[in-house]
């Protein structure tokens, strides 16, 4: 079974990161468990859920914003570039 789901994406794809604060909280615990101390499971939980969100916004960001276009420009209907017909 095939699902398609429209999003309406803002302008500005700076938005689909994470906030600052968030994402020093994820570099914080990255950084104890790189200098050797254990993260307590809550912690790892957080880390985990943390760098799991960070990668889907990368992954979102990627499929909006392909390899060599500008966030300007608008996708077709399959979520490549324009056609003739839908110009």
């Amino acid at each position: 079974m095939t699902m398609n789901i429209e999003v309406e994406f803002p302008d500005d794809l700076r938005r689909f990161s994470l906030p600052p604060g968030v994402a020093a909280r994820l570099q914080s615990l990255l950084d104890r468990q790189d200098s050797g101390h254990a993260l307590t499971l809550p912690e790892r939980e957080e880390a985990e859920g943390l760098v799991n969100m960070a990668d889907l916004l990368t992954l979102l960001r990627m499929r909006i914003e392909p390899r060599g276009r500008s966030p300007k420009r608008s996708l077709g209907r399959n979520g490549g570039p324009r056609s003739k017909a839908e110009l």
